[in-house]
């Protein structure tokens, strides 16, 4: 035996015996960062999977299926005029309002339908970050100097740190559009109103079926959170229509698939994410059993799926470790982040803009998560390097994003956020000291 072969082999094994020996069970800390990893994995499985993730990989799938690449390089490519490119990126998230997550299958299907690295990554910032009614939500609670820094401050750096990502590697993206420039130009199977469309009604469900419940129960965005499965089940009903009408599936598969879905909304209708589940079931019966472009479809979704599902599963699994959920600890101390991100120095800001990349937050929940940390010393310039860092950036995000860009890209777009949300953070404290 070769044992300058089997080394690493060794090595694994002896490190895996190790930490099966001297596991500290029974160490209180230790314990309930177990069961916190456990309960946000089972949290994330319940509220993120089947309604925000499931549509995203079906979008996603479309998205290289039905968007011709032509298409996705004339308004995204690396050789795009750059006003439209980032100007429809860096706004992507007051439409989509999606967390950090759910974005993922978003960018990888416009990544690898052609997308320049600048817009992709403009767009990737974007999702998670412009939210509208969390930057409503900043304001309400945490004060409008605070809400309107948050909304500013997400814009920019979605469009500089694209701008950054582009200019560091700007030879592989000329590459690239040298490259685009060459492909014969594609003939559309459909219209591109009738894409567009199609595209809506999924875009619309993914959207009203996780819309938040807003702080007061009056006014625009609760009437609309009031509405929100009225409005997901007429754009289903829609979806479906399209894709008899354009897609060729038959009217019998339509109605055979609305029928499930309709029953369990009427008998368990406290529990509409069981009937949203059946929906999607159905439509992945659909698309696995038809032909063509359709069951490229489904090819193309569970792709995404099996790329994905894994590393986000064990990124939220790790950050319920450390960190723990809203509320309840991890392995590190609340106290001990609470303790260094007061006042505004630079250590404050680059701590808090460190930790809100690596933490999970889910839509809305880094406000409350805020709220607590001011109200134990917390400055006004750390608090905002976290919201701009933290919603956009997580540790299942940074597991995803490197199987899609490469470790390099990656750390260099890490980086470049945790860069920015300090230098944010410092000149927002100094101004509001």
């Amino acid at each position: 035996m070769d044992w300058k072969k089997e080394w690493k082999s060794l090595a694994g094994l002896t490190a895996g015996f190790l930490l099966c020996f001297f596991l500290p069970l029974g160490w209180t800390r230790f314990d309930t960062s177990i069961m916190e990893a456990l309960h946000l994995a089972k949290w994330y499985a319940r509220e993120h999977v089947i309604l925000c993730l499931l549509p995203a990989f079906f979008i996603a799938g479309a998205i290289s299926v039905f968007l011709s690449q032509a298409s996705v390089m004339k308004y995204l490519g690396a050789g795009a005029n750059k006003g439209i490119a980032y100007g429809v990126a860096s706004v992507s998230g007051t439409i989509l309002a999606v967390c950090s997550c759910t974005v993922l299958p978003l960018f990888a299907g416009i990544w690898r339908m052609g997308a320049g690295l600048g817009p992709a990554i403009a767009f990737l910032y974007s999702g998670p970050a412009i939210n509208i009614l969390a930057i409503i939500l900043t304001a309400r609670i945490l004060g409008p100097e605070l809400g309107i820094a948050r909304a500013l401050f997400a814009i920019i750096f979605s469009i500089i740190i694209g701008l950054c990502m582009h200019f560091i590697y700007r030879r592989e993206e000329q590459e690239k559009a040298n490259e685009a420039a060459q492909l014969p130009t594609e003939e559309p199977v459909r219209p591109l109103w009738q894409t567009l469309l199609y595209f809506t009604m999924m875009i619309v469900i993914l959207v009203f079926a996780n819309w938040a419940k807003p702080l007061e129960d009056s006014g625009l965005w609760a009437l609309l959170f009031s509405w929100k499965w009225g409005i997901t089940s007429v754009a289903a009903i829609l979806f479906g229509a399209l894709l008899a009408l354009w897609f060729g599936v038959k009217w019998w598969k339509i109605i055979a698939a609305a029928i499930p879905t309709t029953l369990v909304a009427f008998l368990l209708p406290q529990q509409p994410i069981v009937a949203f589940g059946t929906g999607i079931v159905s439509l992945t019966i659909i698309t696995t059993s038809e032909k063509g472009e359709l069951k490229e479809w489904g090819g193309a979704s569970w792709g995404f799926a099996k790329q994905i599902l894994p590393l986000l599963f064990a990124g939220v699994l790790a950050a319920g470790f450390l960190l723990g959920r809203p509320e309840h600890e991890g392995m590190i101390p609340s106290a001990w982040v609470a303790q260094l991100v007061g006042g505004n120095s630079l250590w404050a800001n680059l701590f808090a803009a460190v930790v809100g990349a690596f933490m999970y937050f889910a839509t809305l929940t880094e406000v409350p998560i805020l709220q607590g940390l001011i109200s134990s010393g917390m400055g006004k310039g750390p608090a905002l390097a976290l919201l701009l860092a933290g919603p956009a950036l997580s540790l299942p995000n940074m597991l995803v994003i490197r199987s899609v860009l490469g470790t390099q890209k990656t750390l260099v777009y890490i980086s470049l956020v945790v860069v920015m949300s300090t230098i944010s953070g410092l000149l927002f404290g100094a101004l509001y000291s």
